[in-house]
């Protein structure tokens, strides 16, 4: 079968954070890699969930009210006007809506704008459609964006840009004059944002997030996409959404219908009341995460690790690893897995332009959705790793070898 696989399938390869995150279930490691919850998801939304079921809404279903619900939080968040009729499509999960506007509005050859580091899948999306990724690198620490770099990378090929904010893996929250800066590019090149705004709601130290679409002349050409998963701790549900001028939903939802037909029923009906939680649910996970975001920064810090930029956003750090190790990100997670019995993620999955190959093997990304329990163990597990001075004696032995 071999001989029949696509070249489609053949480019795409397991990675090396594939390939340890393999040594890591062997290990039983303690994940801080993936950005998931390993506590309960709200007992209410749960309740919901298995309500829908035992009442049969366990067939291919639209529910309508999601749609509403999120026209209504459009306009209480961002002061826009959203037809729930016409304006949005359920897909299953952020990354099918994600893909579904790409495959919506990329044809072959078209060029499409990311920013440096970024979540993986965004070039896959892109790739498939037959489009070609253009990289603008954030500048380290503090991950910022160069305007000129940026208008120079618009070309008459251009017909999007993909924003994260907050964004993965750095933290980074987009300010208003880089959303202005953005808006502008896309305004004077008639280009299509493209958003992934699923932390939208788990921002910190009184960082606010604002959505591009909200900017002059930038809701008719922005394709907003986001999910349930994040903000309600339920990223096995698969219930996501974009949100985007008729025409583009209406594409959106055309092929969601064509690929997977519906999004998870009962699912739809729990995501009705997850999205009409009260507003003292959005203020408590915000000040949950700060707290485990800063406890993680303390105990990374006191063994080594450079974090020169304070996550303002997401769920994760991106930590730069200590000045004097000498391995690369890929063999200290490595090391970290065999010797602590703990898993993060190589920095280099993030990076993807030439730019970056000065600084893209020296940072790991560490996830802190996690409970209390979780982060004492890895915190403890890393300290008796330093205190053992295991890294030192590898590179030694490295020294040594070469």
């Amino acid at each position: 079968m071999e001989g029949k696989l696509s070249s489609v399938a053949k480019n795409f390869t397991p990675s090396p954070i594939q390939e340890l995150s393999q040594l890591a279930q062997r290990c039983n490691a303690i994940n801080l890699a993936e950005g998931f919850p390993d506590f309960p998801a709200p007992p209410c939304i749960k309740e919901a969930a298995i309500s829908a079921i035992n009442n049969d809404f366990n067939q291919y279903r639209h529910v309508q009210g999601i749609c509403d619900q999120l026209a209504l939080k459009m306009k209480q968040m961002h002061g826009l006007n959203v037809n729930p009729l016409t304006d949005i499509a359920i897909c299953c999960g952020q990354s099918e809506a994600f893909a579904a506007a790409i495959f919506s509005i990329i044809n072959q050859g078209d060029e499409v704008l990311l920013f440096d580091p970024c979540y993986e899948t965004y070039e896959v999306c892109i790739t498939l459609a037959g489009g070609i990724p253009v990289y603008v690198a954030l500048e380290p620490p503090q991950w910022t964006l160069d305007p000129e770099k940026l208008m120079r990378s618009f070309t008459s090929r251009t017909k999007a840009i993909v924003l994260n904010s907050p964004h993965n893996p750095t933290g980074k929250v987009f300010s208003r004059d880089e959303l202005e800066i953005i808006a502008e590019g896309c305004r004077r090149w008639d280009c299509v944002a493209i958003t992934d705004e699923v932390y939208e709601y788990i921002t910190y130290d009184n960082q606010k997030h604002e959505t591009i679409a909200k900017l002059p002349g930038m809701q008719e050409r922005t394709i907003i996409t986001s999910s349930l998963s994040k903000t309600f701790s339920v990223t096995g549900w698969r219930i996501g959404w974009a949100i985007a001028p008729a025409s583009a939903a209406f594409a959106i939802q055309n092929i969601h219908v064509r690929i997977t037909d519906s999004a998870p029923a009962p699912f739809q009906e729990a995501a009705l009341t997850a999205l009409r939680s009260p507003i003292e649910y959005f203020e408590t996970l915000r000040g949950e995460y700060e707290l485990k975001r800063d406890f993680c920064m303390k105990f990374l810090g006191s063994v080594g690790f450079r974090i020169q930029f304070k996550p303002q956003g997401s769920l994760f750090l991106f930590a730069e690893l200590p000045k004097d190790c000498l391995l690369s990100d890929v063999e200290y997670v490595e090391e970290l897995i065999k010797q602590a019995g703990v898993v993060v993620v190589p920095g280099r999955g993030f990076f993807h332009g030439n730019e970056s190959s000065k600084y893209q093997k020296r940072y790991i990304r560490v996830a802190f959705c996690k409970s209390g329990a979780t982060l004492n163990a890895a915190a403890q597990k890393f300290g008796e790793l330093i205190n053992a001075k295991v890294f030192d004696r590898i590179e030694s032995n490295e020294k040594i070898s070469s």
